[in-house]
């Protein structure tokens, strides 16, 4: 069983689109999802810095529509896969599962990136990856900041979020035998200051009539296949306030047997937490259109 995974947001990197763009057909598609988004994600995707594509209204269909670009390229694979989305990869997971058509999926992070992007405005807040420590530890040493563990994504790897002075606090003060990182994040995602993007984002869903999954997909909220997509797309909501349990995804690939993962563009993060929290399984980073051989190779073995 292959494993075929979509990154979330502070995955974004200057320039990301840019190898894709040799591929035929890639300037119309992105054309399209440009309309979808209402943003030029041409540029955005090749001249567009750091900083700009920080912006979470930016990011999350940014990320979401290089993810959906990949996947289109391996010809929409069937057969014994089973996928899943890290945050807001969890909307490029749920077309790949048949859930929703791509173009939803890209409307869909739009209007969620920026209702999440307005939500940031009310609050200064942020996040920051705790590395190593005890996982007692480092969870009350969090709570100590009035932080959050917005995302447990196992490996070692648990993220706070919260007020920035909290996050400063930690920083100040880290867990023993832990760093602590800040990301390259708008504001406190996964935490209840969302909660203002939430009626937001359920009225998208609301248009969206779901379909049966094709492929097994796993959601961010405890690790469990999902097999209603209307369950699905509800999950997506709820989730917005919800902390990402990739550690609990992570443990389901691997009781399922899995013996590869392959991390959609712009890949390296998932990547990272499965080569420390999946020893023995195969690891394929999709960061250009050449990674896709090995990734067929993988699906056709």
């Amino acid at each position: 069983m292959i494993a075929i995974v979509a990154p979330g947001q502070g995955s974004q990197t200057p320039g990301m689109l840019s190898p894709w763009l040799e591929l035929p057909g890639t300037d119309e598609t992105i054309g399209q999802m440009s309309e979808l988004s209402g943003l030029d994600l041409k540029r955005l995707g090749t001249t567009a810095d750091a900083d700009e594509i920080k912006d979470t209204a930016i990011t999350q269909p940014l990320v979401v529509s290089l993810s959906l670009l990949a996947w289109q390229a391996l010809d929409n694979p069937q057969g014994d896969i089973v996928v899943a989305g890290h945050s807001v990869g969890e909307l490029a997971a749920a077309a790949m599962a048949g859930i929703l058509e791509p173009s939803a999926a890209v409307r869909l992070a739009a209007v969620r990136g920026r209702a999440m992007a307005q939500a940031c405005a009310i609050t200064p807040t942020s996040m920051a990856a705790v590395l190593g420590g005890d996982r007692d530890e480092v969870l009350a040493a969090i709570a100590a900041c009035d932080l959050t563990p917005a995302n447990q994504n196992g490996a070692g790897q648990i993220v706070a979020a919260g007020p920035v002075e909290g996050i400063e606090k930690l920083q100040a003060n880290p867990p023993a035998k832990a760093r602590v990182m800040p990301l390259s994040v708008a504001g406190a995602f996964h935490t209840e200051y969302m909660e203002p993007a939430t009626e937001t984002v359920r009225g998208e869903r609301d248009t969206i009539t779901a379909k049966a999954p094709t492929l097994q997909i796993l959601s961010n909220a405890d690790g469990k296949v999902i097999e209603d997509g209307g369950e699905y797309l509800d999950r997506l909501v709820t989730q917005v306030t919800r902390p990402v349990r990739w550690d609990l995804c992570m443990e389901t690939m691997l009781a399922m047997g899995i013996t590869a993962q392959a991390e959609l563009p712009p890949a390296g993060a998932l990547t990272g937490l499965a080569k420390r929290g999946m020893k023995g399984v195969q690891t394929v980073p999709i960061k250009g259109p050449d990674d896709l051989t090995t990734v067929r190779e993988l699906l056709s073995a």
